[in-house]
């Protein structure tokens, strides 16, 4: 991996916009095929990729079908799995407040419900006892945060600030807009997910790309594909890390203290390109996006202009998490219930995939850490997926959160259910 140098926000800004995508013929793509895939080092082994174009592009998008009575995910063996909370529209993401509270964003590319839902477990049995409509007539809202007397909403527009006070049910007054987002291009990237550090100065905002590989024109790319950092009024603005497709989940290690996100990368180049991935984040970083992927690994469409100097900078992720799984969520364990292989490790959310001809996520997956340093993942909670053969699948899980009582909280998206993973 080579070593990264700190990019400004000039040089991001000149560089995305001097730039288009190249049409490949049928005819390169099969030259481009015929050369062969890459190996790269990753922080977890060997990844062999394949060559663009080796497979065809395809659409095999999931159909939804309720989950039957009583049927749950499946988690490993000691574990149990019940519903948390259901009758949700399109619950993405759950925050849990300072308070114990926890706040679900309802949101969804179409048809969104616009709104957070606060859920309370006043007697502390881990099951919910009450709820309340918190925040409405919101744009597609997803990151949520609580830092003293404000109340914090990433709409896919903007980064908004409310007033708040411990244990209010909901919230009536005007929030203000701190932070401007860009919601252009086709925009199926909207969710915008935010933390905060240590100190509680600052705070981290996910913007994920307008496209999937600059193909709406690099012009509606400005400040996209990368993670913003700012204080907490909105104000000095800086580019944490780029050239991140679409960085979703956010956490920080426990042990090494480093900022992580899983990223969902670019379609369209065969069933088995680009995997998603886990990894750390480095101030100033550049992941490649959208010039290349897991390093210096061009991408084709690119090849009439292919930004070598960025080429040369683009650090290589730490966990490749399969083709098209669509990771999305992520937190590290740092809760007591689970068992010790567990401590310090990353839950990741997989919605799943539309663009491979067999589904691939449709899960949660663990990636165990060992002094703060990634191993291979695994499979925790599977079962979502029906009948692969019918495109039916129960559920699409996203966000993933640690619950006060050190439980698992997932996420299950069109299911509108929030399941409850425990130790039996």
């Amino acid at each position: 991996m080579k070593k990264e140098k700190l990019i400004s926000l000039t040089l991001i800004a000149l560089t995305v916009l001097a730039g288009c995508k190249s049409k490949v013929s049928e005819e390169e793509k099969e030259i481009i095929a015929a050369e062969g895939g890459d190996r790269v080092e990753t922080a977890v082994g060997t990844l062999e990729l394949a060559a663009p174009y080796a497979s065809e592009s395809v659409q095999k998008v999931s159909k939804i079908i309720p989950w039957p009575e009583g049927k749950t995910p499946i988690a490993p063996e000691g574990f149990k799995v019940t519903r948390f909370a259901d009758s949700l529209e399109h619950p993405r993401w759950t925050y849990v407040a300072p308070n114990g509270d926890y706040f679900v964003s309802e949101a969804n590319t179409k048809n969104s419900a616009d709104r957070i839902t606060l859920l309370r477990d006043t007697d502390k049995d881990g099951s919910i006892d009450e709820s309340y409509v918190f925040l409405e007539d919101l744009n597609q809202p997803f990151g949520m945060l609580v830092l003293g007397t404000n109340f914090y909403v990433a709409n896919t527009d903007g980064l908004y600030r409310y007033p708040y006070t411990e244990g209010q049910t909901k919230i009536t007054s005007e929030g203000e807009k701190i932070v401007e987002l860009s919601a252009s291009g086709y925009n199926n990237h909207w969710t915008r997910n935010i933390i905060t550090n240590k100190a509680k100065d600052k705070i981290y905002i996910s913007v994920g790309s307008a496209s999937n590989y600059g193909d709406q024109g690099m012009e509606k790319e400005v400040r996209r594909a990368n993670i913003l950092e700012v204080n907490t009024d909105g104000s000095e603005e800086i580019i944490y890390a780029s050239g991140l497709r679409n960085p979703v989940g956010m956490d920080w290690n426990p042990v090494t203290g480093e900022l992580w996100t899983a990223v969902n990368e670019r379609d369209e180049l065969g069933n088995d390109l680009v995997p998603d991935y886990a990894t750390s984040v480095k101030k100033g970083g550049w992941y490649g996006w959208p010039y290349s992927y897991y390093g210096a690994i061009k991408d084709p469409r690119w090849k009439d202009e292919p930004h070598q100097e960025m080429v040369d900078k683009a650090i290589i992720p730490d966990v490749p998490l399969g083709n098209h799984t669509a990771s999305l969520g992520l937190t590290f364990y740092t809760g007591d219930q689970f068992p010790a292989s567990y401590k310090n490790g990353a839950f990741i959310g997989q919605h799943g995939s539309w663009n491979r001809a067999e589904f691939s996520g449709y899960k949660v997956v663990f990636i165990p850490f060992q002094d703060g340093k990634p191993q291979p993942p695994k499979d925790f909670l599977t079962g979502f997926i029906a009948n692969e053969a019918d495109s039916e699948v129960y559920g699409r899980p996203v966000g993933v959160t640690v619950a006060t009582d050190g439980s698992l909280l997932v996420n299950d998206d069109d299911a509108g259910i929030i399941w409850k993973v425990s130790k039996k």
